[in-house]
């Protein structure tokens, strides 16, 4: 045997003793990739050890050879035997700190109630929707035209006293009702139309337990060939009914800029007489505004106070409690 046999050999058991020795102590899986790459890397130690092998006579080569497979087994089994002690150690220490306690009370989360205006809106817009109305919206911050004027109100019409609202800068003012949102939507869309715009309204009323200066509207728009007073009546008492049950409906004679003839709707609630809607015939005026022809087209209309139906149907003294946002009356519903 020649020294450099000799040589090679010592430095490959002497690697091999070192190497499983470091791998034993690796506590975490990147230093044992660490140890991997130094040891049997392509420029790990035992390759370089091997590149002296060429110095070797013929002979010798097979021998070394052997030893340093033997050696690269070695160490792989090791890195392999320690990975997976590390990778159980680390399942078990997630499981230990994982570990639910069944005996331990659980944790109680409230959940959330529906606001009673939320509650009747979802309710009103589910029976519509279910008539063929398709919901729309639109901006609570409006011009004077689509607030007033195409809707058959010009500016010195005595209609407008009935809806004061709060002005700005610019001229536009906040919206008094939402059938700006019937304008638009006929503006954009042809005959025929079947719409329901709920939203926020504003106006400036002494706020008291009946009236606030904001307040939610949702009204209702159908536009067809041949529609009449009696397509109106029965799409309102239907709507009634779903919300209130069967009970006595009226219609009295009214007036509203936008609507010829027009009526207010009471129900016998409780044993006495309630306002609850408008309505009427949509004015041609109005129809002309938006370029539908009134001599092809007829329409009409209807809208309530959200607040309203709330204080009836759930039996409040004053509009302001749904505002107050005290827990302990929303809490009720």
């Amino acid at each position: 045997m020649s020294n450099g046999q000799s040589n090679l050999e010592a430095q490959l058991l002497a690697l091999r003793t070192d190497g499983e020795g470091a791998i034993s102590q690796a506590d975490t899986l990147e230093r044992l990739e660490e140890l991997r790459v130094s040891y049997l890397g392509k420029k790990g130690q035992l390759s370089v050890i091997l590149g002296s092998m060429g110095k070797l006579p013929p002979e010798e080569k097979p021998k070394i050879g052997a030893i340093a497979n033997t050696v690269k087994e070695a160490l792989q089994t090791s890195l392999e035997q320690q990975r997976q002690a590390l990778e159980t150690a680390k399942i078990q220490a997630q499981l230990e700190a994982e570990t639910l306690d069944v005996t331990m009370p659980g944790i109680f989360l409230p959940q959330g109630r529906v606001h009673p205006l939320n509650g009747i809106i979802d309710r009103a817009l589910d029976i519509f929707v279910g008539m063929g109305y398709t919901v729309a919206q639109g901006p609570e911050m409006e011009s004077d035209y689509y607030n007033f004027e195409a809707l058959n109100t010009p500016a010195d019409h005595p209609a407008r006293d009935m809806q004061d609202t709060f002005y700005l800068p610019d001229g536009n003012l906040l919206r008094t009702h939402t059938s700006s949102v019937q304008i638009r939507y006929m503006e954009a869309e042809e005959p025929s139309v079947r719409v329901v715009a709920p939203g926020r309204v504003y106006r400036r009323d002494t706020v008291d337990a009946t009236h606030s200066a904001v307040f939610h509207q949702i009204e209702l728009l159908a536009i067809d060939e041949g529609l009449t007073f009696t397509d109106l009546k029965g799409t309102i008492k239907v709507f009634l009914q779903d919300m209130f049950g069967d009970l006595p409906i009226r219609f009295r004679a009214s007036y509203f800029p936008f609507t010829e003839p027009s009526a207010e709707v009471d129900l016998q609630w409780n044993g006495r007489w309630l306002e609850v809607m408008g309505c009427g015939m949509v004015d041609p005026n109005v129809l002309k505004s938006v370029g539908y022809d009134p001599e092809l087209y007829t329409g009409f209309a209807a809208g309530f106070g959200v607040e309203r139906f709330a204080m009836v149907l759930h039996q409040m003294d004053d509009i302001r409690r749904l505002y107050s946002s005290d827990l302990r009356f929303l809490q009720q519903f």
